[in-house]
């Protein structure tokens, strides 16, 4: 299997290509920032968020009650991206950075934000595909901020009938809130079904009220109160 230091190389790609390549459970990284290469990854092992097993800590959970924090979709959506690159070493390079924006203007790439006193204290985006969405990276401005931002979009992801949260790596960050590594041949079949299913995004604007309360839904009671990665490199 392909992994992250052995991808193979490519050039330019489009958003048509990267699509295709997603669906057969294949993205695009760059070596670093200054990088003009692209390479295809195909991790041996990867990670995933069982979207019924997300863990929220009690501190977590003290965090989404005490509230003084609001959650919006797709509308930073450049902002998250360009924080989410904002650090010495990242894998999101000026390419990316366009295909991503491409895609969000297609209606295939999505942002959720939390913000905090007017200015953004965490985020995350991905790309949605069927029931499947694949988490690109996420950052924290403040503290929990990441946190909160994850446990807010496995709860909308769960509400709009995904079934696949895909984290492409699994880092301790993410296993302890309840992330686990599969085999590639076992994502694979995930995906595959995960591509049959059609699943709705929230739309641009305040996610409010998300409805459930369980483990992994509980921080819709939060959402009203008004650098981490998810291939953490």
């Amino acid at each position: 299997m392909r992994d992250r230091d052995h991808g193979v190389t490519i050039g330019p790609i489009t958003p048509e290509t990267a699509l295709a390549a997603y669906r057969r459970g294949i993205f695009p990284m760059a070596p670093d920032r200054r990088s003009p290469l692209l390479h295809w990854i195909e991790p041996g092992l990867r990670g995933i968020v069982p979207l019924g097993g997300f863990h929220i800590s009690r501190s977590l959970a003290r965090r989404i009650r005490r509230g003084g924090y609001e959650v919006a979709v797709d509308t930073a959506f450049a902002a998250v991206v360009e924080a989410c690159a904002d650090r010495p070493e990242t894998w999101i390079n000026p390419a990316l950075t366009e295909l991503y924006a491409t895609l969000f203007a297609r209606g295939q790439a999505h942002s959720l934000e939390v913000w905090q006193d007017g200015a953004l204290a965490g985020g995350v985006f991905g790309i949605a595909l069927g029931g499947a969405f694949f988490g690109e990276s996420m950052v924290s401005r403040r503290t929990d901020g990441s946190k909160l931002a994850l446990a807010h979009l496995v709860a909308a992801l769960r509400a709009g009938g995904f079934v696949l949260f895909d984290t492409q790596f699994l880092t301790p960050h993410l296993a302890r809130l309840g992330a686990v590594e599969i085999p590639a041949a076992a994502y694979r079949r995930r995906l595959a079904a995960a591509l049959r299913h059609t699943a709705r995004f929230p739309p641009p604007g305040p996610l409010a009220g998300v409805p459930g309360q369980s483990a992994a839904a509980g921080p819709a009671s939060a959402s009203g109160s008004t650098h981490d990665s998810t291939q953490t490199s």
